[in-house]
């Protein structure tokens, strides 16, 4: 059974949780869980259903989870990525559409991150898996979809070149995130970072190293209604 939820002074020793931002910023607070422990994680989700405030929980490990859960059963979970949110259901989409773009499927983590990060966030968006540039031919079999988005969140390792081929191929504003995937001489995600910000298509922003939140919520902004 659940213990009932303390009250927000249990908090102050680790965590202020900023529950204006969504007034201020029209966006809801996300929760990074790596490097909590599962009781803050749980102190943290139990604070935001006493406020019934909208949330993202990043990078949570399946014990952060099953605490998260704990509090609030009813949170949308995808373990794939690490991210749960709640309210489960996203807001009503406008704007966008947002289309996420994964070189290979050893990048689907990041991918899904940026895509459920961006559908909590009030916009339309959907992902296309494994369209490296190691068979360019798979890329453009989608082009029409390319082209129908607004923005474009372009997840790639190894040698990070496909967010410059999707910018020279589209009209739209290309959000590329460097991930960790690739051998020795990647660098952990170094090399295709240098890469992406030494593109030479115009129309790329560059996020951190597997920051798939970092890329969805710049494209929920970039895609927002006007």
């Amino acid at each position: 059974m659940t213990e009932p939820w303390q009250p927000d002074e249990a908090l102050a020793a680790f965590a202020d949780l900023d529950f204006d931002r969504a007034a201020r910023r029209g966006y809801p607070e996300a929760v990074y869980c790596r490097g909590k422990t599962t009781e803050q994680v749980r102190l943290i989700a139990g604070a935001l259903r006493a406020h019934e405030a909208r949330t993202l929980f990043t990078r949570a490990s399946p014990e952060h989870a099953a605490a998260i859960l704990g509090e609030l059963p009813d949170a949308f979970h995808d373990a794939a990525s690490g991210l749960l949110a709640w309210p489960p259901d996203p807001p009503e989409a406008v704007g966008g559409p947002v289309l996420v773009v994964a070189a290979g499927t050893a990048d689907q983590r990041v991918a899904r991150e940026a895509l459920l990060t961006a559908r909590h966030l009030g916009r339309s968006a959907d992902l296309i898996m494994d369209v490296g540039v190691a068979g360019l031919h798979r890329l453009l079999r989608r082009l029409d979809e390319l082209r129908a988005a607004k923005v474009i969140v372009v997840v790639a390792g190894m040698d990070g070149a496909l967010p410059a081929v999707v910018a020279g191929l589209v009209a739209a504003p290309v959000v590329a995130v460097p991930t960790s995937t690739g051998y020795g001489a990647a660098f952990e995600g170094l090399a295709p970072l240098l890469t992406m910000l030494n593109s030479c298509a115009p129309g790329v922003a560059v996020v951190n190293i597997d920051n798939g939140y970092g890329a969805g919520h710049l494209a929920a902004q970039i895609a927002a209604p006007s």
